[in-house]
C-alpha cells in the first residue's frame, strides 16, 4: 500500500509541473538587419561622391527610380518575421542609406508607415555618402541614446575610408541592450582593414560592458567578410559554438547556416556568402528564458528577392546589373534573429 500511495503521490506531483509548465507565457521579439545596397535620393549632398546617383549620372537616377526603390525596399522591411510577429521586427539596422532624409522617406512609405518606426542616424565620414541607421518600433526597443564611433586607421591611412560604428543603447523587453550597426570596408581592401575594424568593434563592446556587465549587445552589418574570415573570426572573436561562450564573449550562429547548409546572403560568380551577420553576446544563450535569450537565426529569402531568368538567375534581384535597371531590391538579402522571454 505504501508503495502504491508513493507512486500516486509522484505521479500527481508531475501532473502539477506539467500543467504548470502549459500555463507559463512567452514574449517574441525579432532584430533583423538589411543592406539597401545604394538607397540614394535624387538630390546632390555636398561634398559627397553621390554623382552616380542623380538624375543626369550613370544610373539616371530620377524621381520614378527612387520612390520605386523606396517601395520595394520599404515592403522587404515590412515582411520580415511577420510570420510569427505581426508587428515586425523591433529594430532593423540597414547600411548604404544616404542621408536622413531617405530614412524619413523610407518609414512614411504605405507598407511601413503603420509601424512607427523611429530613426537613429547619425552623419558619417563615407566619401560616397553612404551610412549606416537604426530603425526601431518604439513600443518595444526603448532608445536611451546614440553615437557615432569612427573609425581609427593604422598610421592615419584613410585610403579604406569605412563608415563608423553606430550605437544605440536602450531597452528591449526590460533589458538593457545595445545595438551597433556596421558596414566593414569593401573587398577592395585586404583583410587587414576589416580586422581593424573587428578589433575596434570588440573593444565598443567591452567598454560597454565594464558599464553594465549585465548589458546585452548586438552587433550588426555588411561585415564584407564571411564568419569564419579572421576580421570576424579572431580580430571580433565571434565564436561558432554556443557551448564556447561565455557570457561576455561573443556568439555567431550563422557560421554553421553557412558552412554545413550552404545558405548565405549575396552570391558571387555562383558561390554564397554571409557577410550580414548579426552577433550578440553569450549572456543571450541558454534556456532560463526568465532573461532575454536566443531562439532563432534566419536568412530571409521570400522567392520574390530572387532573380527568376537570365544569367543571375537564383541570384539576389538588385536594383540594376550592368547599367540596366531591374527595379528590384538589393544584392544583399536581409537576416534576423528571434529572441524570447518568459512573460511572468
Amino acid at each position: 500500500m505504501k508503495r502504491i500511495a508513493l507512486v500516486l503521490m509522484l505521479l500527481v506531483l508531475v501532473c502539477s509541473f506539467t500543467v504548470s509548465a502549459q500555463q507559463k507565457k512567452y514574449a517574441l521579439y525579432s532584430i533583423a538587419f538589411y543592406n539597401q545596397e545604394n538607397l540614394f535620393d535624387t538630390i546632390h549632398d555636398e561634398g559627397k561622391r553621390d554623382f552616380e546617383y542623380l538624375p543626369d549620372g550613370q544610373m539616371k537616377w530620377g524621381t520614378m527610380k527612387y520612390m520605386a526603390k523606396l517601395k520595394n525596399m520599404s515592403e522587404v522591411l515590412a515582411d520580415i518575421s511577420t510570420d510569427k510577429l505581426p508587428m515586425g521586427p523591433a529594430a532593423i539596422g540597414v547600411s548604404e542609406i544616404e542621408n536622413l532624409r531617405v530614412l524619413n522617406d523610407l518609414v512614411k512609405q504605405p507598407a511601413l508607415a503603420k509601424r512607427g518606426y523611429k530613426i537613429v542616424f547619425h552623419e558619417g565620414p563615407d566619401r560616397r555618402g553612404v551610412d549606416c541607421a537604426l530603425l526601431y518600433n518604439p513600443k518595444l526597443f526603448k532608445l536611451m541614446n546614440s553615437r557615432l564611433v569612427e573609425c581609427t586607421y593604422p598610421n592615419n591611412d584613410t585610403t579604406h575610408l569605412t563608415r563608423g560604428f553606430l550605437i544605440a543603447r536602450g531597452e528591449l523587453a526590460g533589458e538593457s541592450m545595445s545595438i551597433i550597426v556596421n558596414h566593414w570596408p569593401s573587398r577592395f581592401a585586404s583583410s587587414p582593414a576589416r580586422e581593424n575594424t573587428g578589433r575596434q568593434v570588440r573593444a565598443i563592446k567591452d567598454s560597454l560592458l565594464r558599464i553594465d556587465p549585465a548589458m546585452k549587445i548586438v552587433i550588426m552589418g555588411d561585415m564584407n567578410d564571411d564568419p569564419f574570415d579572421k576580421s570576424m573570426a579572431k580580430a571580433l572573436g565571434a565564436k561558432r559554438e554556443a557551448k564556447d561562450c561565455d557570457a561576455h564573449d561573443l556568439y555567431n550562429p550563422w557560421w554553421n547556416l553557412l558552412v554545413k547548409k550552404g545558405i548565405g546572403t549575396l552570391c558571387y560568380h555562383g558561390k554564397w556568402n554571409l557577410f550580414d551577420q548579426i552577433v550578440f553576446t553569450g549572456n543571450m544563450l541558454g534556456k532560463d528564458y526568465s532573461t532575454l535569450k536566443f531562439y532563432k537565426n534566419l536568412v530571409f529569402m521570400p522567392e520574390y528577392l530572387f532573380q527568376t531568368s537570365g544569367k543571375y538567375k537564383g541570384y539576389p534581384k538588385r536594383t540594376h546589373a550592368g547599367g540596366v535597371w531591374l527595379n528590384g531590391y538589393s544584392d544583399h538579402l536581409p537576416t534576423y534573429i528571434y529572441l524570447v522571454k518568459e512573460v511572468k
